[in-house]
């Protein structure tokens, strides 16, 4: 019996003019008649922490039954189909968002950055704590290019108020307790850092003003590989490099618009008008990056607090913020679950797009974990306990899905992360204001 099939190294690049272009695994990449889990060429898990703020509307969030075979409510139905790969997380509670005394009043100030830190921010300075996503890129994305990316739909903002500093406001993720990273909003930025050597302004500048693209910079590298590899492997690299010409595609469109607005200040390149295509955009960079290999660790801001974002496709022209602050009544909070809904949806596009990637024995689906919520209850009340939490994913096999998890009152969210960490591999005792693990 004859082997022929080729192995490739797994951290293979194409390089071109000012471009370097990781792939995605390959069944070249795996030696032949060799174990997956034997190789480099496993898979590693992923993670991605999404913030949503204003709370929701928790009647219409939260299922009425524990455990397995739950019926989905209204804002999560556009979900069902995930199932599998779902777990909502109810009674987790966010206490360090909270303020008393001087800090009354200041809930929305302190949220983003309580998200995914369980720690309470500091009045008058710069001080939170360091947030799961930056201890999991310690951990696990040392060894990629990019060892988390900060992904955001809205600009910085520069009005924050309460007393409290503007970082708080703009990231839900910190490096240490002193260093907030920013959220990058362009496609054309992020596209730029994934796959090109854009480092500063100037170089941004020029890549712009190039006619080819990425794609056309390592199109004779490209031909060349496909001759090497087997039909399989070049259907999958086909697909691949179709993705990021389609994205391409959008971003270079995106600018015409924007270069073509001359009634209003100039916008910053590249980025679309309309909510939805702005986010699936965003997605659909991340899935590529996390397809190569570029980066396992990112977070995602759908909005800052007290955005007044509007969501016309979602059947409600309210801003987010004011519709979020509903007096309780019942037709406004029905108003605000189908803000909630049509979020939730946009969650479904990503974790569709994960689930149709391949990605060694499985999907991206089945290598990552998605968590996704808000660090606000009743946006109305300012509270922060019961949260709108849920899990999705398979944290390469650490997960199983399908299931309604109902904690005790009051469990502080920190516990959750605290076994997340776990999950991935990373072992501590005690994570922000954690009291102790989770079963999940």
């Amino acid at each position: 019996m004859f082997i022929t099939k080729k192995h490739l190294p797994r951290r293979t690049f194409l390089r071109g003019m000012g471009v370097t272009l990781a792939l995605p695994l390959l069944d070249s990449m795996v030696p032949a008649q060799t174990p997956l889990a034997k190789t480099a060429a496993v898979s590693h898990s992923r993670f991605c922490g999404i913030y949503v703020p204003h709370g929701a509307t928790m009647d219409k969030w939260t299922p009425a039954q524990e455990g397995a075979g739950f019926e989905f409510p209204e804002t999560l139905k556009p979900l069902e189909k995930l199932r599998d790969r779902l777990c909502v997380v109810s009674n987790l509670a966010h206490p360090q968002a909270s303020g008393a005394g001087s800090d009354a009043g200041a809930d929305h100030a302190r949220s983003a950055a309580v998200f995914l830190s369980g720690a309470h921010p500091e009045k008058g300075s710069v001080h939170s704590g360091m947030t799961v996503d930056q201890v999991l890129a310690q951990h696990i994305g040392q060894d990629t290019p990019l060892p988390s990316i900060e992904l955001g739909i809205e600009e910085v903002g520069l009005n924050c108020g309460s007393g409290y500093g503007c970082a708080y406001f703009n990231t839900i993720s910190w490096r240490t307790p002193t260093l907030p990273l920013p959220m990058e909003n362009s496609p054309q930025v992020v596209f730029e850092r994934l796959f090109g050597d854009g480092a500063n302004s100037a170089q941004r500048l020029s890549r712009k003003k190039q006619d080819s693209s990425i794609l056309d910079s390592v199109t004779d590298k490209v031909a060349r590989l496909q001759g090497k590899l087997d039909p399989s492997d070049r259907v999958r690299l086909t697909e691949y490099l179709d993705d990021i010409r389609e994205i391409e595609r959008r971003i270079q469109k995106a600018t015409e618009q924007s270069a073509n607005e001359l009634s209003v200040p100039e916008a910053p390149v590249g980025i679309p008008e309309a909510f939805e295509d702005h986010i699936k955009l965003m997605y659909d960079l991340l899935v590529l990056a996390w397809r190569a290999e570029i980066t396992r660790i990112s977070t995602m801001m759908y909005a800052r607090d007290t955005s007044g974002a509007t969501y016309p496709a979602s059947g409600v022209r309210d801003g987010f913020h004011g519709a979020s602050h509903h007096s309780n009544v019942r037709a406004n909070m029905d108003r605000f679950a189908l803000i909630n809904k049509y979020h939730v949806q946009m969650l479904g596009y990503f974790l569709e797009k994960l689930r149709a990637t391949p990605d060694g024995d499985g999907n991206l689906l089945d290598h990552s974990t998605v968590l996704y919520g808000s660090s606000m209850s009743n946006g109305n009340q300012h509270d922060h306990d019961p949260l709108p939490i849920l899990v999705a994913g398979g944290a390469a096999g650490n997960l199983k899905g399908g299931r309604h998890l109902v904690f005790p009152a009051h469990t502080p969210m920190s516990n959750l992360m605290l076994s997340l960490l776990d999950k991935h591999g990373v072992h501590q005792d005690s994570f922000g204001d954690s009291t102790g693990k989770l079963e999940i």
